[in-house]
């Protein structure tokens, strides 16, 4: 087990200075504690040098108010703290003038999950752009890459294919912790916020989460365990499908399914492929919300057999080509909108162009794909490099 200091921790033991004398907003969710489960709101709030004087939500809200995608909170203040809270994403996404009116600097701590698509990362991208245009200071906390960040795995996100489940060029395993993404958010693609990260002690590029000390704290509703986070680069894209993905059931991104496939043949099928670290088992699951819900689904579970050589991100396109492939007929794109663009398909969204769909439906192999992203994979690992902090 490794022992790692949290951002958070370094920051209250050792650097509350650099919050005396300023109005500090908290951008936070339910992951933001230390390793004694304490939630940063309310340690900001009972500390006597920090002056705590907004709250701003992501996805799911501060406390983790909210399931699913499309509907949020809107203001108001947290009862514990009784500060003032605003959501980061309902119908304003980048805090306004009105928002930031209260503070002096903003700081940053949520879990993420190392996938490009998830939403948290963009939240804290939008708020750097705030902080330059209304001349606040930025402070971001860092915390593990759950899935580790010595992989990289996809292809990068086109240009002209943008949006708040991909604001940059990308691949889908990226490999870096919140902290370091923020520094290459700001000067590789010129945010250029007046920042400050302050990094984890004890923190190592190739362990996983729970090869550390950190406790876990589930970071959104259907991502309960770090087995789901694993798998989550891959069969994210499901989402783009008319396939269940497993929301409304206790394995969310670990069932994948839909009520006219047999899950025996998909598992053979995929267990064919020869695809390292996994082994699909045939399962049949019932939705109880979302995609098919109240409707016995056949597919598979996917087990991770191991978590160094799996590649999430081929796994999950090797998934879908297979209901593809064996059920053309039925098998479809998910309809507009996605996180809110409605003139794409969202898997078109969530792949970051339309490159990936095309070359299922013209029947390129499972091969050919990851290979394809060879390139790209090369190129970010090249340009990450100099933000790299561990």
């Amino acid at each position: 087990m490794n022992q790692v200091t949290l951002g958070l921790e370094v920051l209250l033991a050792q650097r509350t200075g650099t919050l005396k004398g300023d109005r500090v907003g908290l951008i936070c969710n339910p992951s933001t504690v230390d390793g004694r489960f304490r939630h940063a709101a309310d340690l900001f709030s009972s500390h006597g040098e920090i002056e705590l004087t907004a709250l701003y939500g992501p996805q799911h809200g501060i406390r983790g108010e909210t399931q699913d995608n499309m509907v949020e909170w809107e203001g108001f203040k947290d009862p514990r703290t009784g500060v003032a809270a605003f959501s980061l994403y309902g119908a304003v996404r980048k805090p306004t003038a009105e928002m930031l009116d209260r503070v002096d600097l903003l700081v940053f701590d949520i879990q993420d999950v190392g996938t490009r698509v998830y939403t948290f990362v963009y939240t804290m991208a939008l708020a750097m752009e705030a902080a330059r245009e209304h001349g606040k200071r930025m402070i971001v906390l860092d915390r593990p890459n759950p899935i580790a960040c010595h992989k990289i795995e996809g292809s990068l996100l086109a240009p002209g294919n943008e949006s708040f489940v991909g604001m940059y060029p990308i691949p889908m395993r990226h490999g870096m912790t919140i902290a370091e993404l923020a520094l290459m958010f700001n000067k590789e693609f010129g945010i250029g916020c007046e920042l400050e990260v302050i990094p984890m002690q004890g923190y190592r590029r190739n362990i996983w989460f729970d090869e550390t000390d950190a406790p876990w704290v589930i970071p959104s509703p259907n991502m309960p365990t770090l087995e789901t986070a694993i798998v989550y680069p891959g069969t994210v894209y499901v989402e783009g499908t008319k396939l269940s993905e497993g929301r409304g059931t206790t394995r969310p991104f670990e069932f994948n399914g839909a009520p006219y496939a047999g899950s025996h043949e998909v598992a053979e099928h995929l267990n064919g492929l020869g695809l390292p670290g996994v082994y699909f088992r045939p399962h049949s699951f019932l939705p109880t919300f979302q995609k098919h819900a109240g409707r016995l689904c056949h597919g598979v579970q996917i087990h991770v057999t191991d978590r160094e050589v799996f590649r999430p991100v081929i796994t999950g396109i090797a998934l879908i080509k297979a209901f593809h492939d064996l059920y053309g007929n039925e098998f479809g794109w998910q309809d507009p909108p996605y996180e809110y663009v409605h003139d794409r398909l969202p898997f078109d969204v969530i792949a970051g162009g339309d490159e990936l769909r095309r070359q299922i439906e013209s029947g390129a192999s499972v091969r050919e794909i990851a290979d394809s992203w060879a390139s790209d994979e090369s190129a970010f690992a090249q340009m990450r490099a100099p933000y790299l902090l561990y």
